[in-house]
């Protein structure tokens, strides 16, 4: 390959799902990624690199051509909704939802809801398709605590067993999105490098269909 193509690949527990599929095509890092703490690394493919980058950033990178393709979270992609790349295949891997959910015993609710979450976009393209009208609280992290403390009438999170819900006293109400991991690809890379783009593409379709 003459081109150099670069995949960017979200950190954590994804990782090695995507390293999984990548293999199934020939593709592997020629090191320990998850013992280094790099972020570019070769792979076995000439001229074919891996960056590993965090979920919320992998799209960006996509989008501004820095990465030519990315493996990205549904989740993610909902949020950041950039039109820079395409999204030509779902591989199937980080399967979750993302759901509402509120207090198992929750009293009576005022019309106005107070919903905490960290995804903000999705979750007002949700309720206004639903034509409801309600105030956003943004946080980063324990989420199940927002209706125990009063903070917020529900949430809505990414729910994968549901077991830190029941744990915290709440229960899904209503499924928003059902998410997965994607591949994407920059769309002026696509055109440019179609000739080793297209190839992985009905390659990694052929391992993940």
């Amino acid at each position: 390959m003459s081109e150099t193509l670069t995949l960017a690949v979200t950190k954590g527990r994804v990782l090695k799902d995507s390293l999984d599929i990548l293999a199934k095509v020939g593709i592997e890092p020629t090191e320990d990624m998850s013992s280094s703490r790099k972020l570019v690394f070769e792979t076995t493919r000439p001229g074919f690199r891996l960056m590993v980058l965090r979920g919320m950033d992998v799209p960006t990178y996509v989008e501004q051509g820095v990465a030519d393709l990315g493996m990205s979270g549904r989740d993610v992609l909902l949020e950041h909704g950039g039109d820079g790349y395409y999204e030509p295949l779902d591989l199937r891997i980080g399967q979750c939802q993302i759901m509402v959910a509120g207090l198992k015993d929750e009293g009576p609710l005022p019309k106005r809801l107070r919903i905490a979450t960290k995804f903000v976009n999705t979750t007002k393209r949700f309720y206004a398709e639903k034509g409801v009208q309600v105030d956003i609280i943004k946080l980063y992290g324990a989420m199940e605590l927002a209706p125990l403390t009063g903070l917020a009438h529900r949430i809505v999170d990414i729910v994968e067993t549901g077991n830190t819900l029941k744990a915290n006293g709440l229960v899904p109400i209503e499924r928003v999105e059902i998410i997965s991991t994607y591949l994407i690809v920059n769309k002026i890379a696509l055109k440019t490098k179609h000739q080793y783009i297209t190839p992985l593409i009905e390659g990694l379709a052929g391992v993940t269909g």
